[in-house]
């Protein structure tokens, strides 16, 4: 005889403020030869679980239903109200769920809440942890196999609970970086060119992604890095990794070309991503824009500009124009002379620009308030 089981299944669904639709299902388990709800009938009730439940919009919860199918809420119900608990909102269940819906069907008290312990023991606060948790697969990788010796490893260079927070909240997937195949490997290429540990602690706190990388690739970018004549022991070497690392080959000989197009030659390229190796993180649009305006508004030379490629790094609107206005009163004003190096000035801190041109000549030329808060 055969035998069965069933079970109701209730799910809510919001319409409005006032008023909740109920859908009541029964599903059944039973033995071989009996069959059990449709296929779409499943899906449709494990589309509405991820809509009502864990927040995911109706094309996440679809795709998703490709891969699960919520029979019994009796396990996902605890998952999520153990991340709720812990500070999860809608937007962090729907994010992590997306990336790994297996994990409503792990075991909460067994599986989940040691992980989460461990990450509060190192400090992080109950919304920087949701955000992590959520971010990466943390919570769908070992604790004993993969987490604990990937942080221990990492905590050998940057030694305190807090450095390994700042490089987790940085860099929330390198708890994935397995050890023996992806860590050491890389930090051993990193020593093979001479690259000091304590740039390679700073490595880690700031810009661990890049130790992520295939040994291959990170061997690559550590050739061209070395070969450009960057120098291992300043830092100048690790965060040229790290930006060719961020960078797909297409798009970094693309930026090459725009600096061409310039009127810089290789050489001068070369020399300016030595001297700041970030300029190849902005966007052609904006070195366009930026080039532009030294040229054509400001007269300057391109070859003025390759000796201050922290010029890329800062907003045209926001700090480059206010101040080249401030100048510009100065020295219609005969307080400042026109033959000043504006290109340096333009990279100064902005506590010395302020103390220079704008609260030293106040009293004299009024102007510069307006001038420096993009009033003229």
């Amino acid at each position: 005889m055969l035998r069965f089981f069933c079970k109701t299944l209730f799910i809510t669904k919001s319409i409005d403020s006032t008023s909740r639709h109920a859908f009541f299902l029964r599903i059944r388990t039973i033995s071989s030869g009996e069959s059990t709800l449709g296929s779409k009938d499943q899906k449709n009730l494990t589309i509405s679980y991820l809509m009502n439940s864990c927040g995911l919009p109706f094309k996440a919860a679809t795709s998703v239903a490709q891969k699960i199918i919520v029979e019994t809420t009796a396990r996902p119900d605890s998952v999520i109200e153990l991340l709720r608990t812990n500070g999860f909102t809608n937007t962090h269940l729907a994010n992590l769920i997306t990336k790994y819906p297996r994990l409503l069907f792990a075991d909460p008290v067994k599986t989940l809440k040691p992980k989460i312990d461990f990450f509060q023991s190192l400090g992080f606060s109950r919304d920087d942890l949701a955000g992590f948790l959520s971010s990466n697969g943390a919570l769908a990788r070992s604790l004993q196999k993969q987490i604990i010796p990937t942080l221990n490893y990492l905590k050998t260079f940057v030694y305190t609970n807090e450095n390994l927070l700042t490089a987790l909240k940085r860099s929330s997937h390198v708890v994935q970086g397995n050890v023996k195949k992806i860590l050491e490997p890389n930090v051993a290429t990193l020593r093979s060119y001479g690259v000091p540990d304590s740039n390679i602690s700073k490595m880690i706190i700031y810009q661990s992604s890049s130790l992520t990388l295939s040994v291959p690739r990170f061997k690559d970018i550590a050739a061209m890095v070395n070969n450009m004549g960057f120098d291992p022991n300043r830092r100048s070497f690790i965060l040229a990794i790290c930006c060719m690392s961020w960078i797909a080959k297409q798009r970094w000989e693309r930026k090459r070309e725009a600096f061409r197009s310039f009127g810089w030659s290789d050489d001068e390229f070369l020399w300016a991503f030595r001297v700041q190796p970030m300029i190849m993180l902005t966007s052609e649009k904006k070195l366009g824009k930026l080039m532009d305006f030294f040229v054509n508004d400001m007269h300057l030379k391109p070859s003025d500009v390759v000796k201050f490629p922290n010029l890329f790094l800062v907003s045209l609107e926001k700090r480059i124009i206010p101040r080249c206005s401030v100048l510009q009163v100065l020295m219609s004003k005969g307080l400042i002379r026109k033959d000043v190096n504006m290109a340096s000035i333009l990279i100064n801190n902005k506590r010395d620009f302020e103390r220079r041109f704008v609260t030293r000549y106040k009293g004299e030329a009024p102007e510069v308030i307006k001038a420096y808060e993009g009033e003229m």
